[in-house]
Parts: structure tokens; sequence; C-alpha cells
């Protein structure tokens, strides 16, 4: 039978973690599905399961995640569900709230009391039977000890009021000449935060990650 530390193992080998679960009421329109269990990274360890798996194809980053998770979904007899099915898309940064002790962040990112923003969630597992999960840890924000809020002056071009994210400003200044050091190093408002720098992920990482928000 399934178990949290059972799926916890076969995703230790691909640099993905287990972010958490939680139990569905009828109020999330989930019939049939009793647990969700919430799927992600931290840091840079998923990065070089991607790398050796990767293949030339669109989407590398999630078309290699749906074909690790796959045969894992299928031998747990859970349905595996991403950010990116869609539309309509499913709800997973509220999904992540429930199931993780993270919350939104002044830049919009969702905050974890240790990686920081270096973290992401990559795709769920559905399961028809119920599934015991460790406790919610309901650790604080670290934002709401943050008196300086230094990601928010970070940013060259002003992108980040704590009030929305301007986004074509980000992009033009990214692609534009003076935007190498985003390109290259990741974020600089990211970089910024002072919560969980030891995950950051290193720069080939970044750097990917900020091709795929020009491309």
């Amino acid at each position: 039978m399934t178990d949290y530390d059972t799926l916890r193992a076969a995703l230790d080998p691909l640099g993905l973690l287990l972010r958490g679960g939680f139990h569905p009421t009828a109020a999330d329109g989930l019939d049939g599905v009793s647990t969700v269990v919430v799927v992600g990274n931290a840091g840079p360890a998923m990065w070089s399961g991607f790398i050796a798996g990767r293949r030339d194809e669109a989407d590398p980053l999630d078309a290699w995640v749906r074909r690790v998770l796959t045969p894992i979904a299928a031998a747990h007899g859970a349905r595996l569900v991403m950010p990116s099915d869609g539309p309509p898309y499913l709800p997973f940064q509220r999904w992540a709230m429930r199931a993780d002790a993270v919350r939104p962040s002044p830049l919009g990112l969702l905050i974890h009391p240790a990686f920081g923003l270096w973290h992401a969630y990559r795709a769920a597992l559905l399961f028809a039977t119920c599934i015991e999960l460790p406790p919610r840890s309901d650790r604080p924000s670290p934002c709401a000890a943050c008196a300086d809020a230094p990601c928010l002056t970070a940013c060259p071009v002003g992108a980040f009021t704590g009030d929305g994210y301007d986004a074509a400003a980000c992009r033009a200044h990214v692609s534009g000449p003076d935007g190498a050091p985003c390109r290259t190093g990741g974020c600089l408002a990211r970089h910024a935060c002072p919560v969980g720098r030891v995950h950051a992920y290193g720069p080939d990482q970044q750097a990917f990650h900020m091709a795929a928000f020009l491309g």
C-alpha cells in the first residue's frame, strides 16, 4: 500500500520533493479524489537529474517532470496533474498553501520559511484513497518580520512594488543591453531576499529559467 514515505523514497533520486498534501473537501471539486500530494523542488538538487534526462523538446523541464513522474504515479495508483495542464488550470498556488508552510511574498512568489524563494511546485499526485499525511507546519511567513523588504528595491527597473508586478518592464530590461546580470545570474530582486540563500539555484539553473521567461 502506498504511503507518504514510500513516495518520498521514489522521488529522492530525481531531486524532487514531496511538499506536503491535503485531503480535499467537496468544495474543491475534485470528485473521487481523497488525497492530494504536492510535488516540487527546492535548491539545486533537481537540476542534475533534469540535465541527465533532458531531451531536445518543447518545454524541456515540464516534459522531464511529466516523463519521470508518470511511471511513479502509475505504480502508486495516482493521477498525475501539472500546473501547465489546462485551461482550465488547477489552483496550484492555493494547493501549495494548504499543503506546505508557504505564503505570498512581496514579489508574488510563494516564500518558504527555510527555502526562501528558491523552490517551486511541479506537479501533484491525486489519489482515490486516503493517505496519511505529515502535519502541515504553521511556521509564519518570514516576510512578516522583514521590515526593510530589500526585494522591493533591488530591481533595476522597479518592476516590483508590493502592489503588483510590471512584467513588461521586467521583460524589456532583462532582454535589453543592461539586463545581462539578470539573464545570466537570475532575478536580482529574488537574490535580495535574505531567506534561504543557501538554497539558491546555481547559475546554469537560473539562466535556464530566465531564458524560459524571455522565450
